[in-house]
């Protein structure tokens, strides 16, 4: 509304319009509220970081039948206007941001894959990587006749991974990971390039449910630059105990 007229947003302002604007939430893709207990590592009246756990999926999806999903359970915390920003596969664990507005998320999103957005991750790989620091940068395809698997293509999307061995015992490496990029299964692909899948990896590595019942990922921290404020929001969230027993 421009001085209680409504326009459209090519109209030109002048100085002393008094300009009105509703940011109003699209719900057109709902879930159903459910009580759902969420690890909130932070929150403030725009955003929150939660720590979802392995084995819960995000939102429902066309490939699987899940009856209960994070989104069932932001949905009965923050009602229809929730965003999520950066998005993890089932069985990964970790975490996570969320925003309270559309608006925000498009201001999340602007600032994903930068230095104001900063995510690492822990993984458990078989075998030892060598060297024990490096950079994978192998692009990402959908793999033909599957839905749901990636693999690498030089006709794929370009996609960019740091890795870093912390420690090495029993045939297992705990790594330090870090994504450029944000490809479907990025980490867990790329650590199978290079000839060490993530433990319990039953998709491109070997499932193993007698060491791991998921493959062995997790989102271990979150930097990022508050959207509005500018102020640094800092979260780390130690492994879960089906990480940590397979380093005992």
């Amino acid at each position: 509304m421009c001085n209680g007229q409504p326009v459209f947003v090519n109209a030109v302002l002048h100085a002393g319009d008094i300009l009105r604007v509703a940011l109003l939430e699209d719900a057109s893709f709902s879930v159903a509220p459910l009580p759902l207990p969420l690890d909130i590592m932070w929150e403030d009246a725009y955003l929150l970081v939660i720590n979802k756990p392995a084995g819960l999926a995000v939102h429902p999806s066309a490939l699987t039948e899940e009856t209960v999903t994070l989104a069932n359970g932001l949905a009965q915390y923050l009602g229809a206007g929730f965003h999520i920003v950066n998005r993890l596969d089932r069985g990964t664990s970790g975490l996570m941001v969320v925003t309270k507005s559309g608006y925000l998320h498009d201001r999340c999103r602007r600032l994903l894959h930068t230095p104001d957005f900063q995510r690492g991750y822990r993984g458990i790989c078989l075998g030892t990587p060598s060297p024990a620091a490096g950079t994978v940068d192998v692009p990402i395809a959908r793999a033909s006749g599957s839905l749901l698997r990636r693999a690498p293509s030089p006709d794929g999307q370009p996609a960019r991974t740091m890795y870093e061995v912390l420690e090495a015992h029993d045939g297992l490496s705990l790594l330090r990971l870090v994504p450029y990029t944000g490809r479907t299964h990025q980490l867990r692909v790329h650590m199978a390039a290079i000839g060490h899948p993530l433990a319990g990896d039953w998709l491109y590595g070997a499932e193993n449910r007698a060491l791991i019942a998921r493959p062995a990922l997790h989102a271990f921290s979150i930097a990022l630059k508050h959207p509005l404020t500018g102020d640094w929001i800092e979260c780390t969230a130690p492994l879960p105990p089906d990480m940590a027993k397979l380093l005992s």
